[in-house]
């Protein structure tokens, strides 16, 4: 669990793969990889998510992160942990889901708002909370982590190549990316896989260069 921890730490972000086809998701992945993304989450709203999970463990496990995002509930951080899920990403705090994600070892991640849901999440065991949406801005994650500062926080929902670095600088642990990184709605083709990696490459540097 350190290691996941310490690779989103060093990584400082989280790709977001939602509702792909199951049979793009690999090709998907490897193309991440080859820019340089080590961390992909899955939401289990995605068609075949488990099987998915279980498929990217196998095939590109040395390297890199698989987790399991949108869980709402402690049977699927289960099932997505056994799955060979890292980590477990939530968009809400629910109490049972970061105990079980604790019970079995993987890196727990709620989302929360308010500063009240953000200290309840980490009192109760959250690894990092996610900071959702993040539509507020970097300002938002800076006015947080002025009483709170020992809470690691990852913004998601909005994060763009344009701001993701004020969100580091002010003070995030990391970021999730999402549809400003793999876009779902478009084709996975040799080309749209090209483009992938460069957009990763970007990411990548953007986030090297603080």
């Amino acid at each position: 669990m350190m290691d996941t921890l310490s690779a989103i730490q060093d990584q400082k972000l989280i790709a977001i793969i939602r509702n792909l086809p199951p049979a793009d998701v690999l090709k998907v992945s490897k193309a991440l990889r080859d820019g340089g993304v080590r961390i992909i989450e899955i939401t289990m709203n995605s068609p075949k998510a488990l099987t998915v999970i279980e498929e990217l463990t196998s095939e590109l496990g040395d390297d890199i992160i698989v987790g399991a995002g949108t869980v709402l509930d402690p049977e699927t951080a289960r099932a997505a942990i056994l799955a060979g899920a890292k980590f477990i990403l939530s968009p809400t705090v629910n109490l049972e889901t970061i105990k079980c994600t604790k019970r079995y070892g993987a890196l727990s991640i709620p989302g929360a708002f308010t500063p009240t849901e953000i200290l309840t999440a980490f009192e109760h065991g959250a690894d990092i909370v996610k900071v959702f949406p993040a539509s507020l801005g970097s300002d938002y994650i800076k006015d947080i982590l002025g009483p709170l500062s020992q809470i690691p926080l990852l913004p998601t929902g909005g994060v763009n190549l344009g701001n993701i670095q004020s969100f580091i600088r002010a003070g995030a642990i990391g970021c999730g990316i999402g549809g400003s990184l793999v876009n779902s709605e478009e084709p996975v083709t040799e080309k749209y896989l090209a483009g992938l990696t460069d957009k990763a490459e970007q990411f990548i540097s953007v986030v090297r260069n603080l």
